[in-house]
């Protein structure tokens, strides 16, 4: 008689209503046997995990490295995540309407982390997961743990980090402007609330690296640009932490900006002085820069405690405030 198909395999298992640590390994065998999965087949795999079936450990290590594998070293031409993939991945993940969980978003960054390059939307998609699911409460943001909504905690700082860190595969070494008007909303659906203070960090330093490209300038690459420092120690604590940061970021122009991202030797030494003579120019605030803010931090009518902050030193080391922001330049104090 013949083996069943792994689609098969995986409907009787949700028929039984039990999967056990033997049937993950049976699985992987499927998977890492002959290493050709069809996408049919990856279906399967959806359709098990959110069947409501009781699963092992181990199944939940197993899933994102399978799909990673089934899109990213299964496809052609390898290492390459096509339209056609990550459209099938959210297709998947959006079935029903049922709510994204932890375990799919691991799958989704599992894809991302893997892949030589996939398209933008698909890392957007993972961002906007993160900040639906902080401000819903419900999610994959935290497993197993009860969400309180509207609040962002380390554990969420940190997934928002790594996702921003796979979207260097997406072709986008500085933050985008859809990544950045989703931190945004997140930072304006959050303001009031009892936030982790990584969260300011994060929060300022992906709209800092935003506008550094905006204004033409390159901008670090992201493991550096958002990499977790140990300012919440600073002497100070959290004052001193937090206006440390903004002092260094923006007390130096934008040469500032690239100490304040990491203790690491400057990247950029080696440019010379031609790349000085850039900083130089892009140190003012451009028009584009100037009308994206001005739309931006109004948009919710509120001006928030880390976007007063991101103008009081753009206005303190700025050599050139552009007008359209001095309306909100005279709002803080």
């Amino acid at each position: 008689m013949a083996k069943p198909g792994l689609g098969e395999f995986l409907d009787v298992k949700i028929s039984d209503g039990q999967f056990s640590n033997d049937d993950v390994i049976t699985v992987r065998r499927y998977i890492y046997g002959d290493m050709h999965v069809t996408l049919e087949e990856g279906a399967g795999l959806f359709r098990l995990n959110t069947a409501g079936l009781a699963m092992p450990q181990t199944w939940f290590e197993l899933f994102p490295e399978a799909i990673g594998d089934i899109l990213v070293h299964q496809a052609n031409p390898q290492g390459y995540v096509s339209d056609e993939n990550a459209h099938w991945l959210i297709g998947q993940i959006t079935a029903n309407g049922h709510v994204c969980s932890r375990t799919e978003l691991d799958a989704v960054l599992h894809v991302l982390e893997k892949a030589r390059q996939a398209p933008r939307f698909l890392e957007q998609f993972a961002l906007k997961i993160v900040a639906d699911s902080v401000i819903s409460g419900q999610g994959a943001t935290r497993s197993g743990a009860t969400l309180t909504p509207g609040v962002i905690l380390d554990a969420e700082v940190e997934i928002l980090r790594r996702v921003l860190y796979a979207g260097a595969g997406c072709g986008g070494i500085a933050i985008s402007k859809a990544e950045a008007e989703i931190l945004f909303d997140l930072n304006d659906a959050s303001s009031e609330a009892d936030n982790a203070p990584a969260w300011s960090e994060l929060f300022a330093k992906a709209v800092a690296n935003y506008l550094m490209a905006l204004s033409g300038f390159a901008p670090p690459p992201r493991e550096v640009a958002l990499a977790r420092e140990d300012w919440i120690n600073s002497p100070g604590g959290f004052d001193g932490g937090i206006s440390g940061f903004f002092k260094s970021m923006f007390g130096g122009g934008v040469s500032g900006v690239r100490d304040a991202y990491s203790d690491q030797p400057d990247p950029f030494a080696a440019k010379g002085a031609a790349m000085a003579a850039g900083i130089a120019v892009n140190e003012v605030v451009t028009e584009d820069e100037a009308q994206w803010l001005v739309d931006r931090i109004g948009r919710d009518g509120v001006l928030h405690e880390n976007e007063e902050a991101l103008l009081r030193f753009i206005r303190q080391e700025s050599p050139d405030i552009h007008p359209a922001l001095k309306p909100l330049m005279e709002k803080v104090i």
